[in-house]
């Protein structure tokens, strides 16, 4: 198992908007880094309530537990304290047969106590990514629209796997939007 290098991930890896390592001043950066790609949180976001008192089921998830926030106008939006946020990246994956991937989080946000949470990206997944960001703090937390909020480290294995995410037929798979939890 290796992990690829910045020269190796647009060869390797389809990613759409594709950006290259750019110091942009006043913004948490994104695009290509030496053995990762920084990925931006887009500007929809789905924000933890408890306004309606629903119980957190994994198997019986229900919507009413979140509320719908547009972080195009104000350019972020706010996590309340000690609660989260669903949302997706602005970057479009395909991740092929051979190499899988890990996201962590932008050192920016975790020195605020802000934890980004992402499962792997399993061998020919496809879609944005579903990214939670978890406000650990006491305080409001403010969360950049359209600039980096993890990065992607990709692992190329030494031969394909046997059976991919695709051949499993997972149900993230081309997920369109902000794909809350489900048990098929």
């Amino acid at each position: 198992m290796g992990i690829l290098a910045d020269y190796q991930i647009q060869e390797e890896v389809r990613i759409e908007p594709f950006e290259q390592s750019v110091k942009r001043t006043g913004c948490v950066s994104y695009g290509v880094s030496s053995y990762g790609y920084d990925v931006r949180v887009g500007s929809k976001f789905k924000i933890f309530t408890n306004v309606n008192s629903e119980v957190v089921d994994p198997k019986n998830f229900s919507p009413r537990g979140f509320v719908d926030v547009d972080a195009d106008t104000a350019g972020h939006v706010l996590i309340p304290p000690n609660s989260f946020a669903l949302c997706e990246t602005v970057e479009y994956f395909e991740i092929p047969r051979n190499i899988l991937a890990i996201c962590v989080g932008k050192s920016t946000y975790a020195r605020c106590g802000i934890i980004v949470n992402v499962t792997p990206l399993e061998p020919e997944w496809k879609g944005r990514i579903t990214i939670e960001i978890s406000n650990t703090t006491p305080l409001p937390a403010k969360i950049y629209a359209n600039e980096g909020i993890a990065q992607i480290i990709f692992l190329r294995g030494e031969k394909v796997c046997r059976t991919s995410y695709a051949d499993k037929k997972g149900k993230y798979q081309n997920q369109s939007g902000l794909t809350l939890p489900r048990v098929d």
